[in-house]
């Protein structure tokens, strides 16, 4: 039998490098249902994702204006999803993370999140906020207008999957190739763009400061654990990682509720 794990004030970070979006929905499924059995405390994962839409459960027919073969021969994956929000892009050099954690209260909890990454940011020296008081589809953080992090979560027995992409150095071209976030006018852009590629910072190095910064935001003292330690088991490499990057892996592996954008 497995050790049950009591309840902690340790939040366990793991860094999963470059994982296709599909084996990402799996590992989720994993940890959470380890989560919910008390076998694991709350956990944030950290990844980047291939090329891919991710269509969240508000996202319509309108928010990918040309076929899906149109997308995939540009190399860029479409995919559903179970979270809240539309319409998004993933793709290497942008920071995801899955935080697996319980929780009683949505709202607070995406609250907290944005505010985490506003002050990750602000230690790059960027300013940035939250505009959610001006309705649903502003979830998530912004650089005065412009759109630098998205939000979209979903909970399942009072444990969380999905969470937030943030924009470091990614390409953000593929962006305006759709309606992303459901915003046909959004402008988005990453921490290179506001900074310069000179002065910004590498995902790795992001990738640290914001786990610091969710962790502190949620009280937790932070704890890195390998994928073994969470139970998930890497299997061969299926596709190449951007050069320079980590090989790409595949991992093996309700009344629910979805929120954000």
């Amino acid at each position: 039998m497995r050790n049950m794990v009591p309840p902690s004030d340790e939040l366990w970070v793991c860094h999963l490098g470059h994982v296709p979006y599909s084996d990402g929905v799996a590992i989720q499924e994993t940890v959470r249902a380890r989560r919910q059995a008390g076998e694991l405390p709350d956990t944030l994962l950290t990844l980047e994702h291939p090329p891919v839409y991710t269509r969240g459960r508000r996202a319509g027919a309108e928010d990918l204006p040309f076929p899906e073969s149109v997308y995939r021969a540009k190399g860029i994956d479409v995919a559903d999803a179970d979270r809240g929000g539309k319409l998004t892009y993933h793709g290497p050099g942008q920071l995801v993370g899955y935080p697996v954690m319980g929780i009683d209260d949505v709202g607070r909890y995406l609250r907290t999140m944005e505010d985490s990454i506003i002050a990750a940011l602000a230690e790059q020296g960027i300013e940035a906020r939250s505009r959610h008081d001006e309705g649903i589809d502003y979830t998530g953080v912004w650089v005065q207008d412009r759109k630098i992090a998205s939000i979209g979560v979903h909970v399942s027995r009072g444990i969380t999957t999905h969470g937030f992409a943030v924009n470091v150095c990614n390409d953000l071209e593929p962006f305006s190739w759709v309606t992303a976030c459901g915003l046909p006018d959004v402008q988005m852009t990453s921490i290179a763009q506001e900074l310069g590629a000179a002065r910004a910072p590498g995902l790795s190095c992001f990738r640290k400061e914001m786990a610091y910064r969710f962790c502190e935001a949620h009280g937790k003292r932070q704890r890195l654990v390998s994928a073994a330690r969470l139970g998930i088991a890497p299997m061969p490499a299926i596709c190449a990682a951007p050069t320079g990057a980590e090989p790409v892996k595949s991992f093996a592996p309700e009344t629910l509720q979805a929120v954000g954008v």
